[in-house]
């Protein structure tokens, strides 16, 4: 059963013994940040690996795509396990799995080597995150939950807008295995939160069948169409910043010709803007019209691809303002879509959030790929994926608006 909607955060927050409701939230917060430190920590050593390894930008852009391939495979069991198990197994588990591999990343002798490690190193990410929307739909409702989803993801954006430049400074006096040791270090820390972390789902909530009656729920889940469609809609649009991602290092190392720590100040300083888009959503647009809402932002990200491709060429600084205009809309979507998606799915929180993960993850490392392959000009790659695919989402968004498909919060269920 959900929170009642008077319940007040003092009395969630008192169900967490050591934490309280401000430490579950930055616990929460911080497992939000899991997926950006695992990629953008060490992303201004990417051309260098290159050289170090003796491997092409395919293969070591392979380090990125194989974590975020195996993060989607590991949060599809590890979410419906949490709903039989229970959420704080899960993330001990994953947090041990994560701390690990972590230490084997930076132990690499070989890419080969480093890519199998971070295979595992996105499956004990997977353990670490796949529960955490599943946590904050088990403890807050309504208004609450999407203020608290708001809060998470602002904090959770700080880690790539530190994660570069901590990475380019520990080039400074390391190489990129620092990165690694920086990662098994912060994951000993999320390990702490794990084990003072009071369980969130309820006995009477917990799926009582079978461990394969329990993965069957994935089936049941994406059955549901109201969930499964917007679920498309808002990965599908998110598929490009994940190409941006890949290649923004080789964008302004190699095509600009910045050097690694000028780029971690432009990464950054997209995260530090992006960092107000859930507080933008819920100080200024949560009580617009979600229909009108959602088909503006897309709208905005379609733009935003268009001047990546044509001013976005020239200058590092117009590549950075065009790229914002998405990066900003996506933020500023993420709280509404999340929550949205949450409230068409009632019971099995946690295959629900599983789907959600594989979903934006799967397309993310397709983004990856698409972004890496050879387009001539890599910035005008980038925005031909952004245009693209933010007009997909923009079409399919209005033709599921005047579908017959119920959308719990949008639109009448008939």
């Amino acid at each position: 059963m959900t929170q009642l909607p008077n319940q007040t955060s003092q009395e969630v927050g008192s169900k967490q013994k050591y934490l309280g409701h401000k430490g579950l939230v930055v616990f929460m917060a911080l497992t939000n940040m899991f997926i950006p430190l695992s990629t953008d920590m060490y992303l201004p050593a990417l051309p260098s690996m290159n050289s170090y390894f003796g491997s092409s930008s395919a293969i070591t852009n392979f380090t990125l795509s194989a974590f975020f391939l195996f993060y989607a495979i590991g949060i599809l069991f590890w979410g419906p396990l949490s709903d039989k198990y229970g959420r704080k197994p899960i993330l001990l588990v994953g947090s041990i799995l994560y701390a690990a591999s972590s230490i084997a990343c930076a132990m690499s002798v070989n890419i080969y080597f480093l890519i199998a490690a971070r295979i595992l190193q996105g499956i004990g990410a997977g353990g670490i995150t796949s529960v955490s929307m599943a946590v904050i739909k088990d403890s807050y409702s309504g208004k609450k939950r999407e203020s608290i989803l708001a809060i998470c993801q602002s904090i959770a954006g700080l880690a790539p807008m530190v994660a570069p430049i901590v990475g380019a400074l520990i080039l400074t006096f390391s190489d990129w295995r620092g990165s690694f040791w920086a990662l098994a270090l912060i994951s000993i820390v999320n390990l702490g939160f794990s084990i003072f972390f009071q369980e969130t789902l309820k006995d009477e909530e917990r799926y009582s069948g079978t461990l394969f009656g329990s993965l069957g729920r994935l089936v049941v889940v994406s059955k549901n169409k109201s969930f499964i469609v917007p679920a498309l809609i808002f990965s599908l649009s998110m598929l490009p910043f994940m190409g941006y991602i890949a290649v923004s290092s080789y964008v302004y190392v190699d095509y600009f010709g910045l050097s690694a720590q000028v780029y971690s100040y432009f990464f950054a300083a997209n995260a530090l803007l992006s960092i107000a888009g859930p507080f933008i959503y819920v100080k200024f647009l949560s009580n617009m019209d979600k229909k009108l809402f959602a088909s503006m932002i897309l709208a905005i990200s379609t733009l935003s691809g268009i001047l990546v491709m044509t001013l976005g060429t020239l200058t590092p600084m117009l590549f950075w303002i065009s790229f914002l205009f998405m990066s900003l809309s996506g933020a500023v979507m993420r709280p509404f879509s999340t929550n949205l998606l949450l409230e068409q799915q009632q019971s099995d929180t946690g295959s629900a959030a599983s789907v959600i993960g594989t979903l934006f993850t799967v397309l993310g490392s397709v983004g990856m790929f698409l972004a890496s392959i050879s387009w001539g000009n890599i910035v005008i790659g980038l925005g031909v994926l952004i245009t693209i695919f933010s007009l997909i989402s923009l079409l399919s968004w209005n033709v599921f608006m005047k579908s017959k498909i119920p959308c719990v919060g949008v639109k009448a269920i008939s």
